[in-house]
């Protein structure tokens, strides 16, 4: 079967806030993303889940992104990490109460960062979600599938899915449906593949987003997704639903944006500007 929401259904899903909280009520998301020269990923991911209701949102990336991220987001809770010297104790800690993770926007490809992958694969007591890099780090090694441990989302675009999967973007294209299914199906995942009209599925079910429009094709757009749906499960949805009512709220976002400044000037920034705004 496959959905698609309106703006009813965004009034019907998503979480509750209570007057008589705090910010732990909204949960821990921890994004683990941001390389030297790619710290705006982080930036990104991290100020859209603020925005879309998290409670506390903590960075964990590379030393060198320190200041800047200071600067750009000194709501966030900042962790680095040097690579000659980084412990796998280190981010076990952090991972241990965080109630979603993200991993993968702006993250590199090393050797280093394909063992941070593996522990976050290992780890299903977090809600995850994949996306960029880490998605790239498991095309290079098929293999980390077999670490996975526990359901988790991942957010493919069609180059991405053609990486990770048997098939072509045209193929892909051609049957959004059926290969997002599919994939879902055969990993025990909730894959988001991101296009004009993302397709999101558990394996049997669709969901069909209707939000959105071309001015979002744009640098960072991804990022900002993945902020959105870590807030969403950090406030306590399920997977299938978080990325469901992600993608329509990142689409709305991005309208609003569209309809603020015009199709050709959206900026991802802009995007996390509009997010959820209004709404209370």
């Amino acid at each position: 079967m496959t959905v698609s929401y309106d703006i009813e259904d965004l009034y019907q899903k998503l979480p509750k806030r209570r007057e008589d909280s705090h910010k732990g009520t909204y949960g821990k998301v921890l994004v683990i993303a941001g390389s030297r020269n790619m710290c705006g990923a982080a930036y990104l991911s991290a100020k859209a889940a603020y925005r879309t209701g998290a409670g506390l949102v903590y960075i964990y990336t590379e030393e060198c992104n320190r200041v800047i991220l200071q600067q750009l987001l000194p709501e966030a809770v900042l962790y680095t990490y040097e690579e000659d010297t980084w412990e796998p104790e280190a981010m076990l800690r952090l991972l241990a109460d965080k109630d979603a993770v993200i991993i993968g926007p702006g993250f590199g490809r090393s050797l280093l960062k394909k063992r941070m992958l593996e522990i976050v694969l290992e780890y299903p007591q977090t809600a995850r979600i994949l996306d960029a890099d880490a998605l790239n780090l498991l095309a290079e090694t098929p293999k980390l599938w077999e670490q996975k441990k526990g359901e988790l989302i991942i957010t493919p675009h069609l180059k991405e899915m053609e990486r990770i999967s048997e098939s072509s973007v045209k193929e892909i294209a051609a049957d959004m449906e059926k290969s997002a299914k599919e994939f879902s199906g055969k990993y025990q995942v909730i894959t988001v593949l991101k296009n004009a009209r993302t397709i999101v599925s558990d394996g049997k079910n669709c969901y069909r987003n209707t939000s959105g429009n071309h001015g979002m094709a744009t640098g960072g757009s991804g990022d900002v997704l993945s902020g959105v749906i870590g807030a969403l499960l950090a406030q306590g949805m399920t997977l299938f639903e978080a990325a469901k009512l992600g993608v329509y709220i990142h689409g709305l976002a991005g309208d609003a944006a569209r309809d603020a400044r015009g199709a050709y000037s959206v900026m991802a920034s802009d995007i996390v500007d509009y997010i959820l705004r209004g709404i209370s």
